[in-house]
């Protein structure tokens, strides 16, 4: 007996690929709805070999729904997720809204799955892409050698703006041998052949929301002890954020252990071979699921630290396929109740 499952933003990149991501891993579901805005209410998008009609949002009635996976946008969520909710509809949301609210979970099944014991709302948050990729890498080594402070550098894909922002880097690339100059809609400066210190605004102590929200999350998901510094990036890449991690620990590091629980680590692919092209690039972990981590090496500028290279999918473990974990850990710990 499976599941009746509404998928919010559902005409979105992240929508698609959670409609894709359901039907590729074979989550248990009875009814399938896909929901948007009214003005893109009519249109079809794919789940599996079936086509579906999108519904509008704003008149749906999620009462006898088990789960709504939701990425429409946070003030978007932040309006219907509650309604959702009262109407017993378990909310799994990849918006910012809910992340940081202390009776929501925000959970990466690999790291944190026992979190999702404390849903008190009916509603989990899906953490930042960036964050994700970073604290399944950690994870393992966290556990060895007691993670104290993370330096980080992101080199985020534009796929992380949405559609739109894919849209302008394909715009300006192809403007640039023509001659056109830059239409700048999405990004601060021009994005084709650039690469721009900022993702969100700026706060008031210098860093940008996106690198705040590497740190509280990280501190949510990980640990409350550990600190993390972040300097997010956007590159002319469409799909793919990678980062530099700089990680210092408590305890003495061991750099065959390290090797060896990254192997053994769910989520985790170690490719780290010390030669021309050994290691993993983007443009190489589009479609895939895992966490790939490369370039692992000793820091010697620190008593206990190892530095590595990590890139995902930012549009499928960053977003859909973590969402989808997250169902399929909910039902794995009986969590998931239906109301067929």
């Amino acid at each position: 007996m499976g599941y009746r499952v509404a998928v919010v933003g559902a005409t979105g990149a992240v929508g698609r690929e959670i409609l894709k991501t359901l039907a590729e891993r074979e989550f248990p579901v009875d009814d399938i709805v896909a929901l948007a805005s009214p003005r893109s209410a009519g249109r079809e998008v794919s789940f599996g070999d079936r086509v579906l009609k999108v519904q509008n949002l704003e008149t749906f009635d999620f009462k006898g729904w088990d789960v709504g996976l939701f990425s429409p946008g946070g003030s978007v969520s932040a309006k219907y997720a509650p309604i959702a909710a009262k109407a017993g509809c378990v909310v799994i949301d990849n918006t910012s809204h809910f992340r940081m609210e202390p009776d929501v979970p925000l959970v990466v099944p690999e790291v944190n799955p026992l979190a999702l014991k404390s849903m008190k709302r009916n509603i989990i948050a899906n953490p930042n892409c960036s964050t994700i990729q970073m604290v399944v890498a950690l994870k393992p080594l966290h556990d060895l050698f007691t993670l104290k402070r993370v330096v980080v550098s992101t080199y985020q894909a534009v796929s992380g703006a949405g559609k739109d922002g894919m849209d302008e880097l394909f715009s300006q690339t192809r403007g640039s041998f023509v001659n056109d100059p830059p239409k700048i809609e999405q990004f601060q400066k021009q994005i084709s052949f650039n690469c721009i210190p900022q993702i969100d605004r700026f706060m008031d102590d210098g860093a940008t929301k996106e690198e705040w929200k590497m740190r509280v999350e990280t501190k949510k998901i990980l640990d409350p002890d550990v600190e993390v510094i972040a300097t997010c990036v956007r590159v002319p890449v469409f799909v793919g954020h990678s980062e530099s991690v700089i990680a210092e620990f408590v305890e003495p590091v061991d750099l065959e252990r390290a090797r060896e629980a990254l192997r053994e680590s769910e989520g985790v692919v170690l490719l780290d071979q010390r030669e021309d092209g050994g290691y993993v690039t983007p443009l190489e972990c589009v479609g895939e699921d895992a966490t790939y981590v490369s370039r692992l090496r000793v820091d010697p500028t620190v008593p206990h630290g190892l530095a590595f290279w990590c890139v995902a999918d930012n549009l499928r473990k960053g977003a859909a396929l973590n969402a989808v974990q997250i169902a399929e850990t909910m039902v794995a710990l009986d969590l998931l109740p239906r109301h067929a």
